[in-house]
C-alpha cells in the first residue's frame, strides 16, 4: 500500500480505538451528574451508591480515553502536514480552543470531584459533575465543528500566493450548520450508547438477582431517557441526511446506491449494488418517490445520480451504501429495546429474554456510532476538505515504511488499551456497588 493509504489507515485506526472511550465518557458523565443531582436533592443514599458505582465505570474509561486521545492531533503534523500547512489557520484554531478551554475544564472539575467528596458541599459537589460533563460535550463540539469544516467548508478564502486557505469569518465556521447537524447525531448517539451501557449492565444483575433492588433502580430511570435519546438520534439522523443530501449529492447517491440522475425516487428496502457495472445487481421493494421525499421534502425531487459523477470524485460506493445500511439496522434493533425497557420497567418480573438482549446489546452502539463515522469519512472521498482539497494532495511526504511501522506500533498500544478498559469496566460492573460510604 501506499502512503496515502496507509497513512488513512493509521488516523482510522487511532480514531476508532480513541472512539471506543469518548462515547461512553459522554453518555456516562450526564447520567452520574443526574443521579448526583438527585441525591443531593432528596438526600436519598442509595443514589450516593449509585453516583459512586456508575463514577467509577465513567472514571476508568475517561482515564484510559485520555492516553488514546492524546497522539491523535500529533498526526495532523506528522502524516498530514500538508493538510495542515493548507488549512491549518481555520482547523487549528478550532483544535487550539478545544483542549486549552474544553479539555481543561473537564479534567480540572473531574479531579476535583474526584477528591472532594469529604471537602465540598454536597451542592459544590454536584455543580463539578456537571461541569464535566459540560466540559466532555464542549470539547465534542470544537472537534466537530473541525470536522464539519472538511464536510461543508465556509468562513474562508483562499489565498493563491500562499496557496493556502485562510480564515475569513470565524462566526461562520462556528454557526456551521452542517457541523451543528453532526454534532446533535453524535452527541445523542452517546448518550443513547450511555443508557444501553447501564441498562445492559444492570440487566445481567437483575438476571442474576444480585443486588436486584439497586439495579432495578438504575434500570427504571435509564429506560425512558434512553428511548428519548433514541428518538432524538433518529430525527437527528434525518437531518443530517438532509444536509448530505444538499452539500454532498456525491455521498447520498453512494449511502444509496443511486446511479441515474432522476425524480419521484424510490428507496429500495434491498439492493445490491455492482460499483463496476455502475449498476444494482439486486432492487427489491422499492416505495415510490421516498428517496427523493427523505432527501429533500418532496416526493418529486430530483436526485443526482452517481453517474453525474466523474469516477475519480465518487467515494466507494458499496463500502458507504454497506456501512449506512448496517447502522440504521442497528438504529432500529436499538429503537425496539429501548421501548421494550421502556414499557416494562415497571414490571414485577422483567422478561429474561429482554434482560439477555440488552446485556448482548451494550457493544453493539459502539458499532453502530462507528458506522456512522465510516459513512461520513468514506463518503467524503476522495476529498479531505470537500470540494477543495483531495485526500492524496495532503499527506506528508513520508516513507511508506515509516508510516506502516508507526501503524503497527499504534494497533499494538491501542489493542492494549482496548483490552484494558474492556477488562477493568467488565470486572467492576459485574462486582457491582460498594457500601455506601457515610460522608463526614
Amino acid at each position: 500500500m501506499d502512503v496515502v493509504m496507509l497513512s488513512r489507515l493509521q488516523f482510522a485506526a487511532t480514531v476508532f480505538f480513541h472512539f471506543i472511550f469518548v462515547p461512553l465518557t459522554l453518555g456516562l458523565s450526564i447520567l452520574v451528574a443526574w443521579m448526583e443531582t438527585r441525591y443531593v436533592k432528596t438526600g436519598n443514599e442509595a443514589w450516593l451508591r449509585h453516583t459512586r458505582f456508575w463514577g467509577k465505570l465513567f472514571l476508568i474509561n475517561f482515564t484510559l480515553g485520555v492516553v488514546t486521545g492524546i497522539t491523535l492531533e500529533f498526526q495532523f503534523g506528522t502524516n498530514w502536514s500538508r493538510y495542515s500547512e493548507y488549512v491549518g489557520d481555520i482547523f487549528g484554531s478550532l483544535l487550539a480552543i478545544e483542549a486549552t478551554v474544553a479539555f481543561f475544564l473537564e479534567s480540572t472539575f473531574l479531579a476535583v470531584w474526584v477528591f472532594g467528596w469529604k471537602k465540598l458541599s454536597k451542592k459544590a459537589h454536584m455543580i463539578c459533575i456537571w461541569l464535566v460533563t459540560l466540559g466532555g460535550n464542549i470539547s465534542a463540539l470544537w472537534i466537530i465543528l473541525a470536522n464539519g469544516f472538511m464536510q461543508h467548508p465556509v468562513g474562508y478564502t483562499i489565498n493563491e500566493a500562499a496557496k493556502r486557505a485562510e480564515l475569513t469569518s470565524f462566526f461562520d465556521v462556528i454557526t456551521n450548520g452542517f457541523a451543528w447537524n453532526m454534532y446533535c447525531h453524535t452527541v445523542f448517539g452517546s448518550w443513547v450508547l450511555g443508557g444501553f451501557f447501564v441498562l445492559g449492565v444492570s440487566a445481567w444483575h437483575i438476571l442474576r438477582k444480585h443486588q436486584e433492588d439497586f439495579f432495578r433502580m438504575s434500570f427504571k430511570m435509564v429506560a425512558p431517557w434512553t428511548l428519548i435519546m433514541v428518538l432524538l438520534l433518529a430525527i437527528s439522523g434525518d437531518l443530517n441526511g438532509k444536509d448530505v443530501a444538499v452539500h454532498q449529492p456525491a455521498k447520498l447517491a453512494a449511502m444509496e446506491a443511486h446511479w441515474d440522475t432522476a425524480r419521484n425516487v424510490p428507496f429500495h428496502l434491498m439492493v445490491i449494488p455492482e460499483e463496476e457495472a455502475q449498476a444494482n445487481s439486486v432492487e427489491l421493494f422499492g416505495i415510490p418517490g421516498l428517496l427523493s421525499w427523505i432527501s429533500f421534502g418532496s416526493p418529486d425531487a430530483e436526485v443526482k445520480g452517481l453517474k453525474d459523477f466523474q469516477k475519480e470524485d465518487r467515494p466507494p460506493v458499496a463500502a458507504t451504501f454497506w456501512t449506512f445500511r448496517l447502522m440504521v439496522g442497528l438504529g432500529m434493533l436499538f429503537l425496539l429495546l429501548a421501548f421494550a425497557a421502556f414499557w416494562t420497567r415497571k414490571n414485577a418480573i422483567i422478561s429474561p429474554t429482554l434482560l439477555t438482549c440488552l446485556v448482548w446489546n451494550i457493544p453493539l452502539p459502539y458499532f453502530a456510532l462507528g458506522l456512522g463515522w465510516a459513512v461520513a469519512e468514506i463518503g467524503r472521498q476522495p476529498w479531505i476538505v470537500y470540494g477543495l482539497m483531495r485526500t492524496n494532495e495532503a499527506v506528508s511526504p513520508l516513507a511508506a515504511e515509516t508510516v506502516s511501522f508507526s501503524l503497527i506500533a499504534f494497533i499494538i498500544l491501542y489493542t492494549l488499551l482496548g483490552v484494558l478498559d474492556i477488562f477493568l469496566l467488565r470486572k467492576y460492573a459485574i462486582k457491582g456497588p460498594e457500601q455506601p460510604i457515610q460522608e463526614a
